[in-house]
C-alpha cells in the first residue's frame, strides 16, 4: 500500500480521517492515498501508485451543519471526469442516526452517490439528481446531499475536473512560472496531476451504446471480457519545462520548443487498448475526428499538421504505450494553459454499412498549482457569504418542499388557538367534544407523527442550549420547518395557555397514549388511579430526568442524546416500532401501562414536559373557569381529570394540566356537576312555586270574574 497522506493542516482533517479509511472504499481497486495538496485540502487516491481520483472531506468546502449543529463528516472521490467515485460517512453527531437510524442505512444513502456528474449538477445547479430520502432523517440526508455536491463541485473546479472551470475571481491573470523546470519520475508526475488519464473496459463502452437506446448499436457490442481494457488514454501538458523534460528527455523536449512558435502549446496523448484514439481517418481528411481538445466555450481540433509521434517516454518508471503523440495547439486558438480543459475522447461504432453512432467520453485537465505565478491569493473555501447564501438556499428548499406539510400544521394551529379561544362553546355538547378532541388527536398522530414525522424532542432544547453556548446561529433549526413552526407555537402558547397546548394536542407520542386508552376504555379494561400521595410524589421523576439529561449534556452532547432514549418518541412516532427490540419493548411496556394508567409516561416520565411546565408558570392568563364548591365539597373535576392534575383542594395544578378541556365539559354538565345540578333544581324548584303560585291566584280570582259575569 501507497504511503498515508501527510497529516493536513489546521484548516482540514482530511488526513485525521485517511489513515482509518480503506481506499477501495472510495474508488474499485485502490490500494492508497498520495500525500495531501498544499494548495487544495485533497489527497489523490492510488491505485498501483497512479492517481485514479482526488479525496476530499466535505465539511472543509462546505460548511452545512447537520441537525446536531455540528458537520456532518463525508469523506468522498472524484476523478478527472469531474464524477464521483465513491463516498463514506467518517464522522457525525447526528442524534437520529446515533440512536434512531440505522447507521448502514446512512451508508448506503451515501454509498449510493457514486456515479453522480458534477458537471450535470453544474449546469442544473445541484439539481439534476434524486434525492434518496430516509423517513425520519430528512434534513440529515438533506444536509449530507448539499454538502456532497458543494463540496463536490468544489473540488472538480479547483483541480479544473472535466473541464469544470473555477468560479472568476479578482486578481492578476495566471502564466506559466518561468524557468527550465525540474525532472520527475512518472509516479510524481502522475500523484500531482501533471500527468492523467482516461481509462475504459469493454463493459463500460458496451453499456453506454446500449444507454443511448440505439438497438443497432446494442447489438453490436464490443467482443471479449468485460473487464478488459478498451482504452487507456494519458494527456500532459507538455509545452510546461517540466513536465515536457521528463516525459520527452532532453533532446525531444529541445525539438518541441523548436517545433512550437511563440504563444503555442503542445500536449502529449499516449494509448494503449484495443480502441485507437487517432483512427485512421486523418491519413484521408487531415483531421483527427477521434479527440479534440474543449476549453470553455472554445475547441481546437487537431489536424495533420500539428502532429508528431513520439517513439518512447523518457519518464523513469512510465508504462509502455501503443501510441504516442504530440499535439500542437495554434496561437490563435486562445487556448488558456492555465485554465482547466477537457480532451474529448470520441468512441464510434458501426450500424450500418457506412453509418456510424458515437458515444464521448471527457479526460477533464487542469495544471497543478505549482507550475503557475504569480499566485493569487488562496481562494478562501468556506467565505462566509458564500456559506450563507448556501445555507438559506437549503433551507428554503426545505420550506418549499414542505408546503403541504406546512400548510397543514398552520390549519391544526388555527383550529386549536379557535378551540382555545371559544372552549366554553365547543365544551357546551360533550359528545361533540369528544368527537373533535379524538379527531383532532388522531390527526396529529397520523399526520404531524407518523406522516410528517415531526415529533418535539428534549433533544431540540438541548441543541439550543449547545447552540448558544458555541455561537447561535438559525441554520441548524430552519432545517427542519414542521418542528421549528411548532417551536414557536409552543412558545407563544406557553403565554397564554401553559404546556397542555402541546402536551395535550399537538404530542403524537400523547395523543397515541389517549387514543390507545380510550380503546381499552371500551373494551372495558380496568383505569388505575394512584392514591393522591403516591401520584404526587411521582411528579417531581420527570423533572429530574429532564436536569440530569440537560447536566450531562453540558460536558457530552452526544452521551446526552443517547440517554434522551428515555423518550420513546423516535421509536414509537419516527420510526414507527421499526428498530432494535430492546427500544421497541420500551416503548410498548409504557403504552401498556398506559391502558391502565392514562398518559403514564406524560405524568412521571417525560422530560420534554417537565421542561415547557417550567417556564410555563409564567403563563399570563388563566382560562379554566372553576366554581368556589370545586375541591370543597365538589371532587367531580379531581376524580374524573385524566392526568390527576386537579388537586384534591381544587386548584388546578397548571405544571400538570393537559388542557384537555374535560373540566369544561364538567363545569358545565348538567348531569355531573353539583352546582349546575343545584342551579338547575333552585330554577325548578322557583319555576314550580311560581306556578303553583299562579294556580292558587287564578283559583281564587276565576269565580269573582264568573260571577261578575253572571249577574
Amino acid at each position: 500500500m501507497a504511503p498515508l497522506a501527510a497529516e493536513a493542516d489546521d484548516a482540514s482533517e482530511l488526513g485525521r480521517f485517511l489513515p482509518d479509511l480503506d481506499p477501495a472504499t472510495l474508488v474499485e481497486g485502490a490500494d492508497g492515498f498520495g500525500a495531501l495538496r498544499e494548495d487544495v485540502p485533497v489527497a489523490p487516491v492510488l491505485r498501483n501508485g497512479e492517481t485514479v481520483a482526488w479525496a476530499f472531506l466535505t465539511s472543509d468546502f462546505a460548511g452545512t451543519t447537520g441537525y446536531s449543529g455540528k458537520p456532518i463528516h463525508v469523506v468522498a472521490a472524484i476523478d478527472d471526469d469531474a464524477v464521483v467515485t465513491g463516498a463514506a460517512l467518517v464522522e457525525h453527531s447526528e442524534p437520529i442516526v446515533l440512536v434512531g437510524i440505522p447507521e448502514s442505512k446512512m451508508r448506503g444513502v451515501i454509498a449510493g452517490y457514486a456515479g453522480l456528474d458534477l458537471k450535470a449538477e453544474a449546469a442544473e445547479s445541484g439539481t439534476a439528481h434524486d434525492l434518496d430520502i430516509i423517513s425520519g432523517a430528512t434534513v440529515t440526508v438533506m444536509v449530507i446531499d448539499d454538502s456532497l455536491v458543494r463540496g463536490g463541485l468544489k473540488v472538480a473546479r479547483a483541480l479544473g475536473l472535466g473541464g469544470l472551470s473555477p468560479v472568476a475571481q479578482a486578481g492578476p491573470a495566471r502564466t506559466l512560472r518561468p524557468g527550465d523546470g525540474t525532472v520527475e519520475d512518472w509516479q510524481t508526475l502522475a500523484g500531482d496531476g501533471s500527468l492523467r488519464g482516461l481509462t475504459l473496459d469493454v463493459g463500460q463502452v458496451n453499456r453506454a451504446f446500449e444507454e443511448t437506446g440505439d438497438e443497432r448499436a446494442a447489438r453490436r457490442p464490443e467482443p471479449g471480457p468485460p473487464e478488459e481494457t478498451f482504452i487507456d488514454m494519458r494527456a500532459a501538458l507538455v509545452s510546461v519545462p517540466t513536465i515536457g523534460r521528463s516525459l520527452l528527455g532532453e533532446n525531444e523536449y529541445a525539438n518541441l520548443q523548436g517545433w512550437l512558435k511563440e504563444g503555442e502549446h503542445a500536449i502529449l496523448v499516449a494509448g494503449r487498448g484495443r480502441y485507437s484514439f487517432k483512427g485512421s481517418g486523418y491519413v484521408r481528411g487531415g483531421i483527427f475526428d477521434r479527440i479534440h481538445l474543449v476549453q470553455g466555450d472554445s475547441s481546437v481540433r487537431f489536424r495533420d499538421r500539428d502532429h508528431r509521434r513520439l517513439g518512447e517516454i523518457a519518464a523513469d518508471g512510465a508504462p509502455s504505450f501503443t501510441e504516442l503523440d504530440l499535439f500542437r495547439i495554434p496561437a490563435d486558438s486562445g487556448f488558456d494553459p492555465a485554465e482547466p480543459w477537457r480532451l474529448q475522447l470520441l468512441v464510434q461504432r458501426a450500424v450500418g454499412a457506412v453509418e456510424k453512432t458515437f458515444v464521448t467520453y471527457d479526460l477533464g485537465y487542469r495544471l497543478p498549482e505549482r507550475y503557475l505565478a504569480p499566485l493569487a491569493p488562496a481562494p478562501q473555501i468556506n467565505a462566509p457569504d458564500e456559506e450563507a447564501a448556501a445555507k438559506a438556499a437549503l433551507w428554503q428548499r426545505i420550506w418549499r418542499d414542505k408546503t403541504p406539510e406546512i400548510a397543514g400544521l398552520a390549519v391544526m394551529l388555527t383550529v386549536l388557538t379557535g378551540a382555545f379561544f371559544f372552549q366554553m362553546q365547543i365544551t357546551a355538547h360533550p359528545r361533540a367534544y369528544l368527537w373533535f378532541r379524538m379527531s383532532f388527536l388522531t390527526v396529529t398522530l397520523v399526520f404531524l407523527g407518523w406522516y410528517a414525522n415531526a415529533q418535539l424532542s428534549v433533544v431540540n432544547l438541548m441543541a439550543l442550549a449547545g447552540s448558544l453556548r458555541s455561537g447561535f446561529t438559525w441554520d441548524a433549526f430552519l432545517m427542519d420547518p414542521l418542528v421549528f413552526i411548532q417551536w414557536f407555537a409552543v412558545a407563544a402558547a406557553l403565554i397564554f395557555w401553559g404546556r397542555g397546548a402541546y402536551c395535550g394536542w399537538l404530542c403524537p407520542f400523547g395523543a397515541l397514549q389517549e387514543l390507545t386508552n380510550r380503546v381499552a376504555r371500551l373494551l372495558k379494561v380496568p383505569q388505575w388511579t394512584l392514591p393522591w400521595g403516591l401520584h404526587e410524589r411521582l411528579w417531581p421523576v420527570k423533572y429530574m430526568i429532564f436536569l440530569g439529561l440537560f447536566g450531562v449534556s453540558l460536558a457530552s452532547m452526544p452521551m446526552a442524546e443517547t440517554l434522551a432514549e428515555v423518550e420513546p418518541f423516535k421509536t414509537a412516532i419516527i420510526l414507527k416500532f421499526v428498530r432494535d427490540w430492546p427500544f421497541v419493548v420500551f416503548a410498548v411496556v409504557l403504552l401498556v401501562i398506559g391502558l391502565f394508567v392514562e398518559r403514564f409516561y406524560c405524568r412521571y416520565l417525560c422530560p420534554l414536559g417537565a421542561a415547557l411546565a417550567i417556564p410555563a408558570r409564567m403563563r399570563m392568563f388563566d382560562w379554566l373557569k372553576r366554581y368556589r364548591e370545586c375541591g370543597s365539597p365538589c371532587q367531580t373535576c379531581a376524580h374524573e381529570c385524566p392526568v390527576q392534575a386537579i388537586h384534591p383542594t381544587g386548584e388546578i395544578n397548571p405544571n400538570e394540566c393537559v388542557n384537555c378541556l374535560h373540566c369544561q365539559v364538567l363545569y358545565q354538565s348538567d348531569a355531573k356537576c353539583p352546582v349546575i345540578i343545584r342551579q338547575l333544581k333552585r330554577r325548578a324548584k322557583d319555576r314550580a312555586a311560581q306556578e303553583a303560585d299562579g294556580g292558587a291566584l287564578e283559583r281564587l280570582v276565576g269565580p269573582r270574574t264568573a260571577g261578575k259575569e253572571t249577574h
